[in-house]
């Protein structure tokens, strides 16, 4: 497990940017490391940054992402891409992958390596689904979408004024499908927070709305949490659904039951 020694957090606060914090003394990883995990089948429960003008692009229609949806039941394979203090995910189905979250400034040339790791180019991604607005987890958005033209980026819509990017973003809400995954909205570390999950294979991303400690799930940090109230309420919301993995963007994957510890941890908090 990679301990969390330096946080940098920028926040896009409209038009103004300021420096949140920085934590610690140890650099992460310039290159990053990749794991890959096969798909496993389980069974779940249930189903813009601003261009230059900071207006949100519309939501997808239905719920569905203006692209060709890959075949439906079809479970994801992941790769972690290990940042050093914070994590990035491809998601892999068939050919075709997405990813989730960025990194910080300078990662996508780590996200590169570990797509040529899985056999795939920037070619083969359609998607980037950015979990929330912390520079930690956007903050290479602007440099993927510029590496892959035709990839749609994604967010939740409180948090798209804050992300910048090189062309808009499409917000996205409870129950939306991308690349058949699952848009949870999780709010409380951020408004407009969202994990990702697939119930074919038993995965949830979870962004910063979890992170793990010690093999176990835990609260996302208070320090770097805008309503911890509602980030419980989201921790419970996201133990309802049945999912053996768990992909965080600070600390180490859980494997194995990792939706009963999630309900645990709810429940205790």
């Amino acid at each position: 497990m990679h301990p969390i020694e330096r946080r940098t957090f920028i926040a896009d606060l409209g038009r103004g940017a300021f420096a949140l914090a920085v934590f610690g003394v140890a650099a992460c990883s310039p290159t990053g490391q990749s794991t890959a995990r096969p798909s496993a089948s389980q069974p779940s429960a249930s189903g813009s940054t601003p261009g230059p003008t900071n207006e949100p692009a519309p939501t997808a229609s239905g719920g569905t992402p203006p692209s060709d949806a890959p075949p439906a039941g079809a479970g994801v394979s992941w790769e972690r891409v290990d940042l050093g203090f914070v994590s990035a995910y491809i998601l892999v189905r068939g050919s075709e992958a997405a990813i989730v979250d960025t990194g910080v400034a300078g990662s996508a040339d780590a996200i590169e390596a570990s797509l040529g790791e899985v056999g795939l180019d920037w070619s083969a991604v359609g998607h980037l689904i950015l979990t929330h607005r912390h520079a930690d987890h956007a903050g290479s958005a602007a440099d993927i979408l510029e590496r892959g033209p035709e990839m749609i980026g994604y967010a939740g819509a409180e948090d798209i004024a804050a992300i910048t990017v090189p062309r808009s973003l499409t917000a996205v809400a409870d129950g939306d499908r991308v690349f058949d995954l699952q848009i949870v909205t999780t709010p409380g570390h951020t408004a407009g927070s969202i994990s990702v999950l697939d119930a074919s294979a038993g995965v949830l991303v979870a962004g910063d709305a979890l992170r793990t400690e010690g093999g176990r799930p835990a609260l996302p940090g208070a320090q770097f949490t805008d309503d911890m109230d509602e980030a419980i309420r989201s921790v419970a919301k996201l133990g309802g659904f049945t999912f053996e993995t768990l992909l965080v963007g600070h600390g180490v994957p859980l494997e194995d039951g990792a939706s009963t510890a999630v309900a645990e941890l709810a429940a205790q908090s």
